[in-house]
């Protein structure tokens, strides 16, 4: 398309599409929650019944395709699931929202059949297709299907394409963005942009929960597959969006920044507490782990990992939303940091919430400008901050192990050469020339990892040199050197007496690291079961609860995040699935077989008479833990005790409330009825230590 008819139809469709993120202060009344989505309408029977019938030979063909064994169909199958699958939800689960849908879905099944046919005959087009496709891919979380549209450049050839820049697009809130909806309009409309020679990836996200938690997987997974499917060129991959889908940029800039050849977010909102109060006009009252857990994705928090993402953010003049880059441009010049940026903030003149086509062309000609540099990745230097070991690497430069999880945690590391005077001579290797200076706070142990090729420099010993927080006096630490293919990777650690080593870590075993430190949230960003107890609950009351608990958590998570969550009996849990799944454990110790046999290696004691926690103890008839712990059968996977994820209803109507509402561990007093902010009454909560043990008080 040429740029200026892209532009025009970019400008056309921003205006004609006004996302929002809420229905106003109407929404901040937790006990009064409207459904999201809505309940659909009602379908005509006769609609009904040749929509099951349609749905009946599609599915017919799917089991014909999936016993096959030829790699290319099995490959290709789940570009047919994922019209199967949008439809049968929508009927099973009341989801056409307008008549307009059950059309759509007439066409969804007509498209299905075709490609199901093509696959029958060995004959399939659509993997070279220029223009509109939509494709589909198994999720690991739940093994379901998954959908994602493409706008695919008439110069892609497929057969010899050199690598290619893709785009990423977030979508805005769209709260009936069925599959349905999803699908048809990637495949009729080419959405706010289409760069020239660029493959723009438009990721479902698993519905309209700003790209987080399994909806951020889902960006994960379906970039790994089109990177598998076509030649992407690793160096020009970057983020946009707007609305909400302006908020999933900022979130993908800041904790991927080393990802991306550049960042252009537009409007949406940036973190949680300030966006609320501004936007929302709500008042807040967070519980202290609540406070803590905001900063998994509130942005200005991490702002200065933008150092490594060129970012060009956009706003209307006169857009609420605007809120969004000024507080990251805050955070950007923050005078407290010594790594300031300057923002590059283009503003619609008179804009409301809106791109106006002048905003554009400076954006698009920012953005191709630097695509054409490519991402940078020989570097010498590197910044990162976060909170938490899910985000813990940028570069060459990874954080293993911090001091204390949601506290600030900063890292500055440099190549170069620097004056040993003043630093401690650590023993093991001869010393060596000082070649890296790493400024840190919060870090208990780091990884340098170069690969083959990228180290700069060429010495058989080298000093690194730390200094923690303010100290003006720093530690020196001799390793050894790049290894004879120019790659380099050591591993530094802080002992018990405050000095940093690089000898291994005597210490290691159980502890928090990427993946596997909670909170209970980040089950369900990999592959999880939820496993059913066949036994009868000590206490009747507690089991009731958890019965309803765990059929509401499979209820939500296809509502929210549009999977189907697998289910098996405690009886029937496999070695095989205590190996690859994080299991989600319902009910107690005398109701679930594989809760006995784990319960009791955990700080959380359960008993039929109470629960213990350090020198608190609950009476079991009224109380049930909620946790997340290494599974003891396995810890290279977690163990969740009676929760699914753990933001309610409440927090649907608003994209900025969908945060972790539970830390590590909480005690619920099941006699207060579940809500739509908790599932009962939570009277003790906390998070475990970096040893996964009960934190000392």
């Amino acid at each position: 398309m040429p740029r200026t008819a892209s532009l025009l139809a970019l400008v056309s469709i921003v205006a004609l599409s006004s996302p929002s993120f809420a229905d106003g202060e109407k929404d901040n009344h937790p006990e009064n929650v409207r459904q999201v989505p809505r309940a659909g309408i009602e379908v005509p029977s006769d609609r009904a019944a040749a929509l099951r019938a349609g749905l009946k030979i599609l599915q017919q063909k799917i089991g014909r395709l999936t016993p096959t064994k030829d790699d290319l169909t099995k490959d290709l199958l789940p570009d047919v699931m994922i019209f199967e699958r949008a439809v049968r939800c929508a009927l099973d689960y009341d989801e056409f929202f307008s008549p307009k849908d059950i059309d759509k879905a007439d066409q969804l099944i007509v498209e299905g059949n075709s490609r199901a046919d093509q696959l029958l005959s060995g004959l399939a087009d659509w993997p070279n297709q220029s223009g509109l496709v939509v494709r589909g891919y198994i999720s690991r979380i739940d093994n379901t299907v998954q959908p994602y549209g493409l706008i695919m450049p008439k110069t892609y050839a497929f057969n010899h394409s050199v690598p290619t820049r893709c785009d990423l697009w977030f979508h805005g809130r769209g709260e009936t963005l069925s599959e349905v909806n999803f699908l048809w309009d990637r495949m009729q409309h080419a959405g706010r942009y289409t760069p020239d020679h660029t493959i723009v990836l438009h990721p479902y996200g698993r519905y309209s929960n700003a790209f987080k938690f399994a909806g951020e997987v889902d960006v994960l997974e379906a970039l790994d597959d089109v990177q598998r499917r076509y030649r992407i060129d690793e160096d020009r991959i970057s983020v946009r969006g707007f609305s909400m889908g302006g908020a999933a940029c900022w979130q993908f800039a800041v904790h991927y920044a080393d990802r991306w050849f550049a960042a252009n977010p537009g409007a949406g909102f940036s973190e949680t507490p300030q966006f609320l109060k501004f936007f929302q006009k709500e008042t807040l009252n967070p519980t202290p782990w609540e406070k803590a857990m905001w900063n998994l994705y509130d942005c200005d928090k991490y702002a200065i990992n933008l150092n490594h993402c060129p970012t060009i953010a956009y706003s209307g003049e006169n857009d609420i939303q605007k809120q969004a880059a000024d507080v990251m441009e805050a955070a950007m010049k923050d005078a407290s940091k010594k790594d300031r940026i300057r923002l590059r903030h283009v503003i619609g003149a008179n804009m409301g919430h809106k791109i106006d086509d002048v905003s554009m062309e400076i954006i698009e000609a920012g953005m191709d400008s630097l695509a054409r540099r490519g991402r940078v990745t020989e570097l010498t230097n590197v910044k990162f901050e976060t909170h938490t070991l899910k985000y813990n690497r940028m570069h060459w430069l990874t954080v293993d192990a911090l001091q204390e999880h949601w506290q600030p945690t900063y890292v500055a590391a440099e190549l170069g050469e620097f004056d040993p005077v003043g630093y401690e001579v650590g023993s093991g290797f001869d010393a060596g020339p000082d070649v890296m200076f790493i400024r840190l706070e919060n870090v208990q142990a780091l990884s340098v990892q170069f690969e083959a090729g990228s180290c700069p420099i060429n010495v058989s010993y080298a000093g690194i040199n730390l200094y923690e927080g303010g100290q003006r006096a720093g530690q020196r630490i001799s390793v050894r050197g790049p290894e004879s293919d120019g790659s380099w990777q050591f591993r530094l650690h802080k002992k018990d007496d405050g000095k940093w080593t690089a000898a291994s870590d005597p210490t290691a075993g159980l502890r928090k690291r990427h993946n596997l430190q909670g909170p209970i949230d980040d089950a369900f960003m990999d592959s999880f079961v939820f496993v059913r107890p066949t036994g009868t609950a000590a206490n009747e009351t507690a089991g009731k609860w958890a019965e309803s608990e765990l059929d509401r958590a499979i209820e939500h998570w296809r509502r929210h995040f549009r999977g189907d969550a697998r289910v098996v009996n405690d009886t029937d849990v496999t070695d095989e699935l205590v190996q690859s799944a994080n299991l989600v454990l319902w009910g107690d110790p005398s109701s679930n077989s594989v809760m006995a046999k784990v319960a009791g290696k955990l700080p959380v004691k359960w008993t039929e008479k109470q629960v213990s926690v350090g020198a608190r103890t609950f009476d079991a008839a009224n109380h049930i833990p909620i946790l997340i712990y290494p599974n003891p059968l396995n810890p290279e996977r977690y163990v969740v005790f009676n929760s699914s994820f753990t933001f309610r209803e409440f927090a649907y109507l608003n994209n900025a409330r969908q945060v972790p509402m539970l830390p590590d561990w909480a005690v619920v007093d099941v006699r207060t009825p579940p809500g739509n902010v908790w599932p009962g009454k939570v009277v003790a909560a906390d998070f475990f230590d970096e040893h996964w043990q009960l934190k000392k008080k």
